[in-house]
């Protein structure tokens, strides 16, 4: 138990490490976050934590709880910052799915279906970000999705009991981070080769 303590400890110390400089970031215009991005991540990664304790995922939980609270703060400080206010018809539909997809957990009592249908809701919040930073890799923070990669990783190691429900959301967003942290560093080499 006290291994589950300390990878929990050092998920909660990565995740507080890679927001602290990002939100700094988005205080003084060097990042722009996209809003819709961030509003169906933090709804989204909040209720997988509730879901994570319901099935069995104990103190390997609270990493994904605490970046939840984090994430949803984020996207109050884009709202309010107007970092990235340009919507699309295309962040629309990644948006509207999402949200759409949110109140099938209310139907259900298997918490195994909420995080399948709550990974797939955060799956496609990477959607606006991953338009925004192929255009303007510049404007997002390679750094922060890598720690955020190593979090969800470290989460894993910390959870209780590993399930399919307990499993498939960190794993999934280190995969989708992995992808997107990829994307950005090949387009900031192509933007600068042009150069």
């Amino acid at each position: 138990m006290a291994d589950k303590e300390f990878f929990s400890a050092v998920a909660i110390a990565l995740t507080l490490i890679a927001y602290f400089p990002y939100i700094q970031s988005v205080l003084q215009n060097q990042i722009k976050p996209h809003v819709f991005s961030w509003i169906i991540w933090g709804s989204t990664t909040f209720i997988v934590f509730l879901a994570q304790l319901e099935g069995g995922g104990g103190i390997g939980a609270w990493p994904i709880g605490v970046s939840g609270v984090i994430t949803v703060f984020v996207a109050l400080l884009a709202y309010i910052k107007k970092s990235d206010i340009s919507i699309t018809k295309t962040d629309w539909c990644f948006f509207v799915s999402a949200m759409a997809s949110i109140p099938f957990w209310f139907f259900t009592s298997d918490p195994l279906w909420a995080v399948l249908i709550l990974t797939s809701v955060d799956i496609l919040g990477f959607g606006p970000t991953v338009r925004k930073a192929f255009f303007h890799p510049y404007q997002e923070d390679a750094l922060f999705f890598s720690v955020f990669m190593v979090r969800n990783l470290v989460s894993l190691m910390a959870l209780e009991f590993y399930s399919l429900t307990t499993v498939l959301f960190p794993a999934a967003i280190a995969g989708a981070s992995f992808i997107l942290v990829s994307m950005i560093l090949f387009r900031r080499r192509v933007i600068v080769k042009k150069k």
